[in-house]
C-alpha cells in the first residue's frame, strides 16, 4: 500500500518513487562475426569498438524472447496453476537486494543498509491477469520497534518501470487496519475499507466511493488474521466485480463503475515491498486460475510484438553506456526481428524451445550465426541472456567477465 489518505480515495496519489537507475558508463560490447554463417567470436578490448558488434549484441538480445507455454506445476486444485516453484525466482523479476527465496517462500526484506527507497515490487513475468482467482499464503513481520510492516498483492496493474507498479492492490500489514482492503496504488487510493461493500464511480471527472453494504465489523474480521504467522489470501476478479478474502473470510466487495479507462480490465500481477522501517514479507503456494472462456494471459509471442528500447546491457561483465543504448531501435514482427542503429540495419529470426525451464530459445542472425538464450517477458519489459563464441546456454540472468554471455533488459516503446 502507498502513502494513504485515511478518509478515502486520493485521486492521483503516488508513493515516493525511487531514483531512476543510474546510467552505466562504458563502451558497447560487440560480437564480431568471423564470416558468413559462422559463430561470432567475442573479443575483449577491440570488440568494444565494433559497430557490427553493437548491432549484433543489441539485435540478438532483443529477440531472445519467444513463445513458450507457461510452466505450471502440479496442483491439487482443478484449474489452478502454480506461479512459484518454491526454489528460485524464475518467472519473477525484482530488485535483487530486496527479493530472495528463503525456506521455500518468496521473501522480500528491507534493512537499514538496504531500504526500499520508495515502494517496489516483484513482478510476475509469465503473463497478465484479467478475470481470475488467485490464492496464496503470506506472512509479514516488522523488524523494528514501531510495529510497522506493509505489503500487498497487485493485480490488473501497470508497470511504471524500475520495479514500480500501480493499480489494484489486495492490501495487508502487520497492523490492525488495512489488511484485506482494496487500495489503488499510485492512483485513487482506498476503494474499500475492510468490511465494506462499495461501488466506485466517476462523478464530475472525479472518483467517488459509495458504501452500499457491510460484510461485518472490521475488528471482527481482523480477529481472524494471524499475527506474524501464515495467512491465506484469496483474490477474485470477474469483470468489474472485485473480492478479497483472508483465511476464508470476505474482507471487501467492490463494483468498479469508473469511466475513462480507470476501471482496469487487465494488467500485471506483482508483490509489494513497502518503504519505511525494516520489515520482512513472505509468500508461498501462489496459484492462479483463469476464468473459463476468458483469455487472462497473453502468450509471450503476443507480448513480444512491437517496438522496444534497451535500458540496460552487460556483456562479459561490462556495462554498456546509456548513450550507446539510446541509438538502438528494435521491432519484432512474428518470429522475426528488425534492428536499427546509427551504424545500419540488421535482422534475423528466432526458434522457440517449448517447455524449457528457464524458458529458452535459439536465434539465427542474417549471417547464419546461431546463439542460445534464456529469457523472461512481461507486458512492458523483457530480459534475455544469450551466449556467443560457442559458449553454453546461460542458466541464469548474469553476465560475468569471461563468460561469453550477454544480458539485456528492454522496455516497450510507447507512442
Amino acid at each position: 500500500m502507498g502513502t494513504r489518505n485515511r478518509s478515502g480515495p486520493n485521486v492521483g496519489q503516488a508513493s515516493r518513487l525511487p531514483s531512476e537507475r543510474a546510467s552505466a558508463s562504458g563502451s558497447v560490447p560487440s560480437a564480431l562475426p568471423t564470416g558468413a554463417g559462422e559463430t561470432p567470436a567475442l573479443h575483449c578490448g577491440s570488440w568494444k569498438e565494433s559497430a557490427i558488434g553493437r548491432r549484433l549484441a543489441a539485435g540478438i538480445l532483443g529477440v531472445t524472447i519467444a513463445f513458450s507455454a507457461v510452466a505450471a506445476g502440479p496442483s491439487e486444485e482443478p484449474g489452478f496453476k502454480s506461479l512459484f516453484n518454491g526454489k528460485d525466482l524464475n518467472g519473477w523479476a525484482g530488485r535483487p537486494q530486496h527479493w530472495t527465496v528463503e525456506d521455500g517462500a518468496i521473501t522480500g526484506r528491507t534493512t537499514k543498509d538496504h531500504p526500499a527507497e520508495g515502494n517496489n515490487f516483484l513482478i510476475w513475468t509469465n503473463g497478465t491477469v484479467s478475470d481470475f482467482e488467485l490464492r496464496l499464503s503470506y506472512k509479514i513481520v516488522p523488524n523494528n520497534n514501531t510495529g510497522f510492516a506493509n505489503s500487498g498483492i497487485q493485480y490488473r496493474s501497470k508497470d511504471f518501470g524500475n520495479f514500480v507498479v500501480g493499480g489494484y492492490q489486495a492490501d495487508f500489514e502487520a497492523g490492525k487496519t488495512y489488511s484485506g482492503i482494496l487500495y489503488e496504488e499510485r492512483m485513487d487510493g482506498i476503494l474499500a475499507q475492510r468490511g465494506q461493500k462499495t461501488v466506485v464511480k466517476t462523478m464530475d471527472g472525479k472518483t467517488k466511493v459509495e458504501t452500499v453494504g457491510s460484510l461485518g465489523k472490521s475488528e471482527e474480521i481482523q480477529a481472524k488474521i494471524k499475527d506474524q504467522d501464515w495467512n491465506d489470501y484469496r483474490v477474485v476478479a470477474q469483470g468489474n466485480h472485485l473480492q478479497h478474502f483472508i483465511n476464508g473470510v470476505q474482507t471487501v466487495d467492490v463494483i468498479d463503475e469508473r469511466t475513462g479507462g480507470k476501471a482496469a480490465k487487465e494488467g500485471i500481477l506483482a508483490l509489494q515491498l513497502h518503504q519505511g522501517e525494516p520489515m520482512t514479507v513472505q509468500f508461498r503456494e501462489i496459484r492462479l486460475k483463469s476464468s473459463p472462456g476468458e483469455k487472462s494471459t497473453k502468450s509471450d509471442l503476443e507480448r513480444l510484438q512491437g517496438d522496444w528500447a534497451p535500458v540496460e546491457m552487460v556483456a562479459n561483465g561490462e556495462k554498456v553506456s546509456a548513450e550507446s543504448l539510446a541509438n538502438i531501435k528494435l521491432k519484432v514482427k512474428g518470429n522475426e526481428y528488425f534492428l536499427e542503429t546509427n551504424d545500419g540495419q540488421d535482422q534475423g529470426t528466432f526458434k522457440i524451445i517449448e517447455g524449457s525451464d528457464p524458458r529458452s530459445m535459439d536465434v539465427t542472425t542474417a549471417a547464419g550465426a546461431q546463439l542460445a538464450a534464456i529469457y523472461e517477458v512481461s507486458a512492458d519489459t523483457f530480459k534475455a541472456c544469450y551466449s556467443v563464441n560457442g559458449a553454453s546456454r546461460p542458466t541464469e540472468f548474469k553476465s560475468a567477465e569471461g563468460s561469453d554471455h550477454v544480458l539485456t533488459i528492454y522496455k516497450r516503446k510507447t507512442q
